[in-house]
């Protein structure tokens, strides 16, 4: 999810950051943290440095600052970032398995691998695109598909759609929320509406999990083609 508040500190060093590296290390340090976030599980220790809020923080950035910084260079490069992520978790999962997830945290790791499972299964092609909205899912949803043998093409065409939906998207509105006032209140509902999307896909999940496995909680394992 966006979360605005963590979003003004990640702002402020942003900022610092661009005063002494200039643009193109802006530009690639934004990316890497992007990529890192599922390539490395970097998402697993810290979702706020690697999702929505570090989007939305460099959009205000962009908007802001004094140097040149170009927005859609920028976005369009988290797109593919983004997208670049995912592919890397997807063939992890398909040529490590789930220990190379299981291996990166405790107990709190294998009930989101279990919940990313499930959500993988009730879902298929569209967990992949959803999953860039949510934090959890940026980083567990691509090596799940890879472990479930997921079609490639499928994959693929999802990953699309989700890294740059996600990563343009509220890379802009960040953007648009810094730096033209006609637009600013827009740029916030719409951030409020990818929130809204975030948790009405977390609570569908929950409810058809519920519904569909009253009883048993117990892991699963994923074998979908989807």
């Amino acid at each position: 999810m966006l979360h605005l508040a963590t979003a003004g500190s990640i702002d402020g060093n942003l900022a610092d950051f661009l005063t002494t590296a200039g643009p193109v290390l802006f530009y690639l340090a934004v990316w890497g943290l992007v990529f890192s976030g599922t390539a490395l599980f970097v998402g697993i220790v810290i979702p706020f440095l690697t999702g929505d809020s570090l989007l939305f923080a460099a959009g205000i950035i962009a908007g802001t600052a004094s140097q040149h910084i170009n927005i859609w260079i920028l976005a369009i490069g988290v797109g593919v970032a983004a997208f670049a992520s995912d592919q890397v978790g997807f063939w992890e999962g398909r040529r490590l398995g789930k220990p190379a997830l299981l291996k990166h945290g405790g107990s709190w790791v294998r009930r989101a691998v279990t919940k990313t499972e499930r959500f993988y299964e009730l879902f298929g092609w569209w967990s992949i695109v959803i999953g860039r909205y949510i934090p959890w899912g940026r980083v567990f949803v691509p090596p799940i598909a890879g472990i479930g043998r997921m079609s490639y093409l499928k994959f693929a065409s999802a990953n699309l759609v989700g890294a740059l939906s996600w990563g343009v998207s509220i890379t802009v509105i960040g953007y648009f929320a810094a730096s033209d006032p006609r637009v600013r209140t827009i740029s916030y509902v719409i951030a409020g509406i990818v929130i809204a999307i975030s948790v009405i896909a977390g609570i569908r999940a929950w409810r058809l999990d519920r519904r569909q496995n009253p009883v048993s909680s117990q892991p699963t394992a994923t074998t979908t083609s989807n």
